[in-house]
């Protein structure tokens, strides 16, 4: 593979505001470049997601760059990601640094002490530069929240710092999309605007001859070319960022199957890693949907408790809105309920929370589902993980017989079993251990563990999904394709659609170099 001279050239893709589209088209921009032979990295300096992920080195980051690492045919780094948010309630979130938590923060005081992180988000931007040929950077939300531009660190600021030319998404699915580009770009400085480069018009649908005269008036208003106008794609099936329209999304992806098995997400206040569930999203058969009302439950064939960034906080919502009872009652009747990470904590006996990581209240009783208790205090967890199957569980359709199984652990706490536990991890970040995790009721059909990303095994997808079936007399299905190929299938599709919208000579222009290099 061909290279330039280090440090990387830099491109920038911003919004007219959060969910426009930006964390897709750096996705796609990341694909594109690798494909036409050049080392690309992705980078986002500050990021506010509950959907997180651990790197090889045990860091953990957004959710979002680490898919882009993956378009970008590279393993994921902290560096890519330096700051994450994962917000614990409305006004307060925990930071992560460089991989690592440094505390939770109201949010007036990290506004305020944003900027002293700021040297560290462009070391770590500096490091990926001196690695590749390409860094496209993700903005956050909009270059134009005024109230928040003295304390920006995660767009122009971080532009300007790059030297990067920044491309301005807006989407049109939402109307008024050329109010919010004019918009947005008359509400920067002098100095701001000159870095805007170019417009991208995003989730386009209808006929593109009732758009053309709005694209010329903005060329001819701004001054600017329109790069590109991107189709609203359906059905994209890469992993969200965040958990905004969750509910929207995975119902559309499952809706096909409704003759087939159902399965209940409880939609948690702060639900965290909802991707862990898209592989079973994507699996025929199933209708997986997420419900946050005990009244929407009804009777389906399994119940899933996701993991949570405040799980003392969401147990208690759970109980006070009737869902933990309904949860418990399903569980007597014989439906299966998966608890991961947070889920898990709430299905044992007790979380106990002794240094107020979460709560001041000392603790709350979990549903008793499982045997375990769980204390929140010490060190986070943050590892990735290989574990085996020590304990037959058969309404998983694991057992020993069963492949290894991978994953990562992201969560606070111990968690202390009274009774055999069906997993054993024998490998974190490379390395030998023996550490027992996970439960399982003695005659309930009730299942908790750490381990995210558990139904990206093909292993335990398959049987999980089949028990289902079975009980409700219908044929097996298969999961043996993995779920990495299935992803990097996704990614190329993006890639192809984007390359055929945009005016990929004029994004190369913009970096200042010529097109495929292979």
């Amino acid at each position: 593979m061909k290279g330039i001279q280090s440090p990387a050239r830099c491109i920038m893709v911003q919004g007219t505001g959060s969910h426009t589209g930006k964390s897709v088209i750096v996705t796609a921009l990341c694909r594109i470049f690798a494909r036409d032979g050049w080392r690309v990295a992705p980078y986002k300096s500050q990021n506010m997601s509950l959907n997180s992920y651990v790197t090889p080195q045990g860091g953990e980051m957004g959710r979002a760059q680490v898919l882009q690492a993956q378009a970008a045919g590279i393993d994921p780094h902290t560096d890519m990601n330096p700051i994450l948010l994962k917000p614990a309630s409305d006004e307060r979130a925990q930071v992560i640094l460089n991989g690592r938590p440094v505390g939770h923060m109201e949010a007036g005081e990290y506004h305020h002490l944003k900027l002293t992180f700021l040297p560290q988000a462009l070391e770590a931007l500096e490091r990926l530069r001196a690695t590749c040929d390409i860094v496209v950077i993700e903005g956050a939300g909009s270059p134009a929240e005024i109230n928040l531009a003295d304390q920006d660190i995660a767009n122009m600021r971080i532009a300007e710092a790059a030297d990067a030319p920044v491309i301005l998404v807006g989407d049109i699915d939402r109307g008024g999309v050329f109010a919010s580009l004019v918009g947005t770009l008359e509400l920067l400085n002098e100095r701001e605007r000159e870095l805007v480069a170019g417009f991208i018009i995003n989730k386009f649908r209808g006929s593109a001859d009732l758009l053309q005269g709005g694209l010329d008036f903005l060329e001819e208003r701004t001054d600017r070319p329109v790069l590109g106008v991107l189709p609203y794609i359906r059905d994209l099936g890469l992993e969200e960022e965040d958990t905004v329209n969750l509910e929207e999304l995975r119902y559309a992806a499952g809706r096909e199957a409704a003759h087939g098995v159902d399965i209940a997400v409880v939609h948690l206040p702060h639900i965290s890693n909802a991707t862990d569930l898209d592989p079973l999203a994507r699996l025929e058969g199933v209708r997986l949907r997420y419900v946050s009302e005990p009244s929407l439950l009804g009777t389906p064939d399994a119940v899933i408790l996701p993991g949570s960034k405040s799980t003392a906080s969401d147990l208690s919502y759970l109980r006070g809105n009737g869902m933990a009872a309904q949860i418990i009652r399903l569980a007597h009747l014989g439906v299966p309920v998966i608890g991961i990470c947070g889920g898990y904590q709430m299905l044992g006996e007790r979380i106990e929370d002794p240094q107020g990581v979460e709560s001041l209240d000392g603790g709350v009783e979990g549903m008793g589902l499982l045997p375990v208790s769980t204390t929140l205090a010490g060190a986070k967890s943050t590892h990735r993980v290989k574990a085996r199957v020590t304990k037959e569980v058969p309404f998983l359709g694991i057992g020993l017989s069963s492949p290894p199984l991978t994953g990562y652990e992201i969560h606070m706490g111990f968690t202390r079993a009274d009774a055999a536990q069906p997993l054993l991890i024998v490998e974190r970040d490379g390395r030998e251990v023996s550490v027992a995790d996970g439960a399982v009721h003695a005659d309930l059909p009730v299942f908790g563990c750490y381990l995210h990303g558990l139904f990206e095994n093909s292993a335990m997808r398959e049987g999980f999904v089949n028990r289902l079936r079975l009980a409700r007399g219908l044929p097996p299905v298969s999961a043996s394709r993995e779920w990495d190929v299935w992803r990097e299938d996704r990614l190329d599709r993006l890639a192809r659609i984007t390359r055929a919208s945009l005016h990929m000579p004029a994004v190369y222009s913009l970096l200042g170099i010529t097109g495929d290099r292979r």
